[in-house]
């Protein structure tokens, strides 16, 4: 197919496309990776069988964040690399809705922010654990999400907000069970999915531009 990817899975069905890290053990990012979601996303904004994105991870994690196991030094073509990969998923001409099926955490938790809609289980949780290890990055993605206390919070203590947190905050539309995960993303899907593409398609951009202004 043309979703020919190492490290993401693919699948489309009745309009709405499945996109599953697939990166083992913890779904890290690093440049190979940032390239096919770069790759994936800009395949799905241009393919016609597809008017919504259903976005989740493999095994427990959504995704660690960056792969601190590289060898060398980063440089700014992965910086580059990493940052376009998340404006292809905000840029994405179809919504995205992230199914957190666990930890989203750094460059993990950037990726959510990028999505249009979040449900979560309740084994998700949200996180910058970047001051840990002496780095940072992240905060203006989940400034997107958090209040101005909490985001410091997180990031100068690498606090993980739990999954039933993000739903009372109004930040994730369902935190539910492990096993209710995927068809509560589903059902959201099908909803979107039954509306015109071309509103919906509109009416993302509206807001993406808006969100600036």
């Amino acid at each position: 197919s043309m979703y020919d990817l190492t490290k993401i899975r693919v699948e489309i069905d009745a309009n709405i496309a499945l996109v599953t890290f697939d990166a083992p053990p913890v779904n890290a990012q690093n440049a190979v990776f940032s390239e096919e979601i770069k790759t994936c996303f800009d395949q799905l904004s241009v393919d016609d069988d597809v008017r919504v994105v259903v976005l989740t991870g493999a095994g427990k994690i959504f995704s660690a964040g960056t792969d601190l196991n590289r060898t060398g030094p980063v440089t700014r073509d992965d910086l580059r690399s990493a940052r376009e990969s998340f404006h292809c998923i905000v840029e994405c001409k179809k919504p995205v809705i992230c199914a957190l099926n666990g930890p989203a955490l750094g460059s993990g938790l950037t990726v959510a922010a990028s999505c249009d809609i979040l449900v979560a289980s309740e084994k998700a949780s949200l996180g910058l654990p970047e001051i840990d290890i002496g780095l940072m990055g992240g905060g203006r993605h989940a400034q997107r999400l958090f209040s101005h206390s909490r985001l410091r919070r997180m990031a100068l203590t690498g606090y993980r907000v739990p999954g039933p947190e993000p739903y009372r905050l109004g930040i994730a539309e369902a935190c539910v069970p492990p096993e209710e995960l995927m068809p509560t993303a589903m059902n959201l899907a099908r909803e979107i999915a039954a509306k015109s593409p071309l509103a919906v398609q509109l009416f993302k951009q509206t807001l993406n531009t808006i969100e600036y202004m």
